[in-house]
């Protein structure tokens, strides 16, 4: 059985595509990331309601404080932490590139032209596929490949990079984009005709 865990996010700001530049796919890392964390925070507080429960009352409030603000700490160490860099690390598809940004503080980010790529291919461990996420893997002409760990759907988004980069067709509209500058449709009636045209004006010349 494939568990997801989807949160809904926004496309990223129009400002930073270039003209005519189309988004395809705009995602966060999948949720797996937040499986650690999550667990620790169940330990923690855990943890938490049995030390207070096993400490002396002649401690009295001070040393509740002490325990709670301990445990405070660490689950901002553990928990919140995480989960904002989690929060805040997306993968961005459009019809030029791919845009990778990350960084609760300090932001940083990566574009990697389509035109670089000369090959993709994914990978999922046992436990991606029961998440339903994996890695992405892109051949540049650098030596080492770029990979896009933790993209969620990942199998599908495989496909939607396989189609900019090798495909001859339009991305459908479930995509919500079409491509630009690609071949007429082949099941187009006027396809041919139009093409006829093009060679009758050629021979014109």
């Amino acid at each position: 059985m494939r568990v997801r865990a989807t949160m809904a996010v926004m496309g990223l700001d129009r400002r930073l595509l270039g003209n005519d530049e189309h988004e395809v796919r705009h995602m966060r890392t999948h949720g797996k990331a937040l499986l650690v964390p999550g667990l620790v925070f169940v330990l923690l507080a855990v943890l938490m309601g049995t030390v207070l429960a096993l400490l002396p009352t002649s401690w009295g409030w001070i040393g509740d404080a002490v325990v709670v603000g301990l445990v405070v700490i660490a689950m901002i160490v553990f928990c919140l932490v995480p989960f904002l860099r989690w929060l805040t690390s997306t993968y961005t598809l459009t019809d030029r590139r791919i845009i990778t940004r990350k960084g609760v503080l300090n932001k940083t980010g990566h574009d990697l032209p389509l035109r670089r790529i000369n090959n993709v291919s994914y990978e999922r461990s046992l436990l991606d596929r029961m998440l339903g996420c994996g890695s992405l893997v892109l051949t540049t002409a650098a030596e080492t490949p770029v990979v896009l760990r933790d993209v969620p759907d990942v199998e599908r988004v495989h496909v939607l990079m396989t189609e900019l980069l090798f495909g001859t067709h339009e991305l459908s509209n479930d995509d919500g984009v079409q491509r630009p500058g690609e071949l007429d449709d082949p099941d187009d009636p006027d396809r041919g005709d139009a093409r006829l045209g093009r060679g009758r004006v050629a021979d014109d010349d």
